[in-house]
C-alpha cells in the first residue's frame, strides 16, 4: 500500500533566552533566530473529489497562522515555550496543527544559518 506525504514551510523571526543557564553563558542572554517550520501530513488514501493527500492551500495557511503567532516576538512569553528549545517549538507547533491536521506525521523546525535542525515525529 503505497504511503503519501505533503510537506509545507514557513518561516518565522524570534528572541528567545534559556533563564535557567548560568550567568554569563551565550544561551541566557536574549537573542534572536530565522527560523523555518515544516508540517508534514501522511496518508494511505487520497481524498476521491480531488486525488490529494490534503489541500496544500489549506496546509500553508495553517502553518503560516502558526508561525505568525510567534513571529518577531519573545518564545518565552509564549504559553509552552518557557523554556523554547527547538524540541519544545516542534511540540508546540505538532500542539496548534494536530487538531484540524490529522494526519500530521512530522514538524521539523530550524535555525538554518546555524545549521540546527529539530524533527518530531507523530
Amino acid at each position: 500500500m503505497p504511503t503519501f506525504e505533503i510537506t509545507k514551510q514557513a518561516t518565522f523571526d524570534a528572541a528567545h533566552h534559556f533563564p535557567n543557564e548560568p550567568e554569563g553563558s551565550i544561551y541566557r542572554r536574549v537573542h534572536g533566530h530565522s527560523f523555518t517550520v515544516e508540517a508534514t501530513v501522511r496518508s494511505e488514501t487520497l481524498d476521491a473529489e480531488h486525488g490529494w493527500v490534503a489541500d496544500l492551500g489549506a496546509l500553508d495557511r495553517a502553518l503560516k497562522a502558526a508561525a505568525e503567532e510567534l513571529d518577531h516576538g519573545l518564545l518565552n512569553e509564549k504559553p509552552g515555550l518557557e523554556m523554547p528549545s527547538l524540541e519544545n517549538l516542534c511540540l508546540w507547533f505538532a500542539d496548534r496543527m494536530k487538531p484540524d491536521w490529522p494526519g500530521l506525521c512530522r514538524i521539523q523546525v530550524a535555525r538554518p544559518t546555524i545549521n540546527e535542525r529539530c524533527v518530531l515525529t507523530l
